[in-house]
């Protein structure tokens, strides 16, 4: 992840990350979101263990889209990703505008993760009463930006969005539009990805959160077994993890490997879990590597795991194919075609 949030989201932060991430050969970079963060916060955090998001109110958090916006003019190859836009914080009219327009400004790289939300306070602060029904207000918003991005003159009248005949373009460059994906492990939240996505974006590791392989294959059956009730073609469906990363040496004090959290220890050890991770069905990855001091911090963390890790792993090919870089560098694909030399997922 490139640093949206935090004492590192400032221009020049973000851009000499990316700009690393790109050189490197990374495949995509990818920024998170939060509107605001209140002061008192009672509902539970899902992703560790006591359910508390201990995120002071004060801690900088810059608006993703526009972070893409940036991003977008300062790197040239690198996908550009949001994981995840609470999507229902916004008006879908509006939003699609802007990720059409980021996409065509990008030259087609947009990757837009999507999710519920989880903080009901989030939702109140912004003035929305509908948090408990905000699964049913997403799967609107979808279809209207659908809508707007494929059809010359898009309509929709819906519970929650009613759009009177409305023309917006132009279009994204990617057709039919940019990769939606689904953040979030629940059942509705897989289910959403069959129906109405291109892909599921589960988190899959960090501390006190983990997400085994067999759950991550549960997940894809489901997920496409949701896709075929929904008349649509399940093998068109895919699983990209994100995960926090933490190389060390293999220090790691007296308990042995049952403390290890998957994607931490040693370059062999990550490099395992990208093949137990992969042979569960993923594609993709995605992946941030800690708080950092300084941009270059997070630089030479992004320089180590792409020369002690990623040659371990092996190279992404949707038909099954091996397909190496002739000095042993994976290759990622985007799409069905091969991006020579770009590492997988694993942004900033």
């Amino acid at each position: 992840m490139v640093p949206s949030t935090g004492a590192l989201a400032e221009p020049a932060a973000i851009r000499d990350i990316a700009q690393a991430a790109e050189a490197l050969g990374y495949d995509s970079v990818w920024v998170i979101d939060h509107v605001v963060i209140p002061v008192e916060i009672s509902s539970r955090y899902p992703y560790n263990k006591d359910g508390t998001f201990a995120t002071p109110p004060q801690t900088r958090y810059l608006e993703p889209l526009a972070v893409l916006g940036f991003l977008a003019g300062c790197t040239q190859r690198v996908r550009l990703g949001i994981r995840v836009l609470v999507l229902p914080l916004r008006n879908p009219v509006l939003a699609a505008k802007v990720v059409a327009t980021m996409d065509v400004l990008s030259g087609g790289r947009i990757d837009l993760g999507i999710g519920v939300g989880w903080m009901r306070e989030e939702f109140e602060a912004l003035g929305y009463d509908y948090f408990d029904r905000r699964g049913a207000v997403m799967d609107e918003q979808i279809q209207v930006m659908k809508a707007m991005w494929t059809q010359d003159v898009a309509a929709y009248d819906g519970e929650f969005f009613h759009l009177p005949p409305v023309g917006s373009h132009p279009h994204p460059v990617q057709k039919p539009h940019p990769p939606i994906w689904i953040g979030g492990d629940t059942p509705p939240a897989i289910r959403r990805a069959g129906r109405l996505a291109d892909g599921w974006l589960p988190l899959v590791s960090r501390a006190g959160y983990v997400l085994q392989p067999d759950a991550l294959a549960a997940g894809l059956r489901r997920m496409r077994r949701e896709a075929v009730r929904a008349g649509r073609d399940p093998a068109g469906l895919s699983v990209l993890p994100t995960m926090g990363i933490t190389l060390t040496d293999g220090r790691r004090g007296g308990k042995g490997d049952e403390t290890r959290r998957p994607f931490s220890g040693r370059p062999d050890e990550i490099a395992a879990d990208f093949a137990r991770y992969r042979a569960a069905g993923a594609g993709r990855f995605a992946g941030a590597f800690g708080a950092a001091t300084s941009a270059s911090t997070l630089i030479a963390a992004l320089r180590c795991f792409s020369e002690q890790v990623l040659p371990l792993v092996p190279a992404y090919d949707p038909a099954g194919h091996p397909a190496r870089h002739p000095a042993g560098v994976p290759l990622e694909t985007q799409s069905g075609t091969q991006s020579e030399g770009a590492r997988p997922a694993v942004g900033g």
